[in-house]
């Protein structure tokens, strides 16, 4: 970043010594033209496709003078500045999540308002031989442009299986999985003979849709036991996969309550 610092400060003194000589102010008076006009009407168009989150954030680091320069000479060196690509969201892991993340992300409200992240906290027995080794941790995502913690918890972090070897695995997950997600989780299930999976949810996320509902009953086909998490299964997310931060966790007053209420409506969906 120094050298391409240095090198929009060396451009800049150069265009103030230039400023004065008489091509420059023929310039400018061409900048006046109609086609000049008709380019600005065509860079105020936004691009076909394009998707929100990069019409709307500036270039990082990108100042004032950087954005508003003309066409670059390519003969010029000082003028091939490389434009720096923004990292795409990605999927984190760790091993115990926030305090503050889990009390309002698994909260088993009914509808689940701000809520666009997926947390997952993973455990895995993998028994082979007489010896069980386990694994723990947890995923996030940002259902923007990484895949959903679902997806990647099969690519990131089990992306392959040893047929010789058993595999119980058990997630518990602020909300159910979508249409997609269960669809890739089927997939893997049905092709990993070797695996067991127990999903436990706080929330069944737009459980109302059709589509939803069939994807829920696809996971229970490929032999995926889902079931909703209870007050029990809250406080023991908190002591095994929560860094207190020097909080305490007791279940919300209407924890049992909304459990009842889910618990219902997945009876009904996958009857």
């Amino acid at each position: 970043m120094a050298d391409k610092q240095g090198n929009v400060k060396r451009k800049e003194s150069t265009k103030k010594k230039e400023s004065s000589k008489p091509q420059e102010k023929a310039k400018a008076k061409e900048s006046s033209k109609p086609q000049e006009k008709a380019k600005a009407k065509e860079s105020s168009k936004p691009q076909e496709n394009a998707k929100p989150e990069e019409n709307t954030k500036p270039l990082e680091n990108a100042k004032p003078e950087e954005n508003s320069k003309g066409p670059e000479d390519p003969e010029n060196p000082e003028d091939k500045v490389e434009l720096m690509e923004l990292p795409p969201f990605e999927v984190i892991t760790g091993d115990r999540i926030s305090s503050f993340y889990f009390k309002f992300q698994f909260r088993n409200v009914e509808y689940s308002s701000g809520r666009n992240k997926t947390f997952l906290c993973y455990s895995v027995d993998i028994q082979g031989g007489g010896d069980v080794e386990t694994l723990r941790g947890y995923l996030e995502d940002e259902h923007i442009i990484a895949p959903h913690a679902e997806e990647a918890f099969f690519t990131l972090l089990l992306p392959e299986c040893n047929p010789e070897l058993r595999y119980h695995v058990t997630w518990y997950v602020s909300s159910s999985p979508c249409v997609a997600c269960a669809a890739k989780i089927a997939e893997v299930l049905r092709s990993r003979k070797g695996m067991r999976l127990t999903i436990m949810v706080a929330r069944l996320f737009m459980w109302e849709e059709p589509e939803i509902q069939e994807g829920l009953r696809q996971l229970r086909a490929a032999g995926c036991k889902l079931k909703i998490m209870k007050p029990a299964d809250f406080i023991y997310t908190w002591d095994t996969y929560v860094e207190p931060e020097g909080q305490t966790f007791t279940p919300w007053v209407d924890t049992q309550e909304n459990y009842e209420y889910y618990e219902e409506k997945l009876s009904e969906i996958l009857q």
